[in-house]
């Protein structure tokens, strides 16, 4: 794989670090800031928020842009919104401040995937494209769980202080790994051109899936510390080898989503989305016991993160001639799901419902991405067997072969 991909893979590891940490440090915020945990979610949601916010924005004010340019832009403003945020001096400003450091988030995954895809033939477009995003998982096996403890033993705000860090050294890897890329062509850097693959239903239905499918798991997994200090008895600094546990089965959801996509694509989304549904259901009984516990946490990261790179596979596949709007758009719609997921799981906590409730939720809303992901391959077939049915007719095809039952 070409070595530009590790400076995509940095950039995408201090986003990944940055958006993940704030669940790993989120009583010390809460202290810091002398807000309730659930208040506290709000620094989380505001970070999606600004994600599902910038990456339509970003992305069209940049599609005249060189990508490189674009990606260098996007990690410089990402860098100035983390320094920021680390000197906010409360949580009101300091969701404002998330906001801003959560703006260039889709856009640089929209441009950089673009650019993966283009620095390798066919055949392994799906590969280098997960390749960048093993950096947003590799940061829950390293980033989220050191960032945590940097927290816990110096405060919350070295944390970012670090990320900020990670951002500048991504800046000078991508200026000096990334090839130039040119212009984009002229159908691609108009806005009409960058808007015309949302014409198909097939997007709309993916990015639905992305919304629902990943609220589920972000619904247990913003509210995951408390769950596992509360519930199941790990001290602080035990959660922290937790988090690198979650984080390992999420690197492992992803290498398996990125190769399924090239091979079995729908089963794959669907096999996902229920394993989703199930084990988050099995979590309000497993949590009780720290053994079960564990093992529990790495599956969540498992089939929860295989849908990511499925999901940026099939949006791409379905996007035509521009791919980078509806790509920044998968940033969008799994931010609204990170929203989604904290705020429902803040809600149903603040209710009474108790620590556990969150989990409940995320089993439902991975419910809600199976029956879409159904639906969506429900049209895939009947569109594809209304286009034989006319190229027959028209004498352009011949009849295709049975299908075994």
């Amino acid at each position: 794989m070409p070595i530009a991909l590790l400076a995509l893979a940095i950039g995408a590891f201090g986003i990944g670090t940055t958006e993940f940490v704030m669940m790993g440090v989120l009583p010390q915020a809460a202290a810091d800031f002398g807000v309730s945990i659930p208040t506290a979610g709000n620094l989380i949601s505001g970070y999606a928020l600004g994600v599902v916010v910038g990456a339509p924005m970003l992305t069209v004010l940049g599609a005249r842009l060189p990508r490189k340019a674009v990606l260098i832009g996007m990690m410089s403003l990402f860098t100035v919104g983390n320094v920021l945020f680390a000197l906010s001096p409360s949580a009101e400003v300091g969701m404002v401040l998330r906001f801003l450091a959560g703006l260039p988030h889709g856009a640089f995954f929209g441009a950089g995937a673009v650019v993966a895809a283009g620095l390798v033939g066919p055949g392994n477009r799906a590969k280098a494209v997960s390749m960048m995003f093993m950096g947003l998982t590799l940061a829950n096996v390293v980033g989220v769980p050191l960032g945590t403890l940097l927290g816990q033993q110096v405060g919350w705000r070295a944390t970012f202080a670090v990320v900020a860090a990670v951002g500048v050294v991504a800046v000078a890897a991508i200026a000096r790994l990334v090839p130039e890329q040119g212009r984009p062509e002229p159908e691609q850097a108009t806005m009409r051109g960058q808007l015309a693959a949302f014409r198909y239903p097939q997007v709309h239905l993916a990015l639905a899936i992305v919304t629902f499918g990943l609220g589920g798991t972000f619904a247990c997994l913003s509210y995951l510390t408390p769950i596992l200090t509360d519930v199941s008895g790990y001290s602080p600094t035990s959660v922290t080898l937790l988090l690198v546990l979650a984080g390992l089965g999420m690197t492992v959801g992803n290498f398996l989503g990125g190769r399924v996509a090239d091979k079995a694509l729908m089963p794959g989304l669907y096999a996902a989305l229920i394993g989703t549904a199930a084990v988050l259901g099995t979590f309000t009984i497993t949590s009780g016991d720290k053994a079960a516990a564990a093992v529990t946490v790495f599956v969540i990261g498992v089939v929860g993160f295989m849908v990511a790179p499925i999901m940026q596979s099939l949006v791409m596949a379905k996007a035509g001639g521009a791919p980078m709007l509806v790509s920044a758009a998968v940033q969008s719609a799994f931010n609204i799901a990170n929203s989604i997921g904290a705020y429902l799981g803040g809600l149903v906590i603040a209710n009474g419902l108790g620590l556990l409730s969150p989990t409940l939720v995320g089993a439902t809303l991975a419910g809600i991405g199976l029956v879409l992901a159904v639906l969506a391959g429900t049209l895939d077939r009947t569109t594809q067997r209304r286009s034989a049915a006319t190229d027959r007719a028209a004498g352009t095809a011949p009849e295709p072969a049975a299908v075994p039952a």
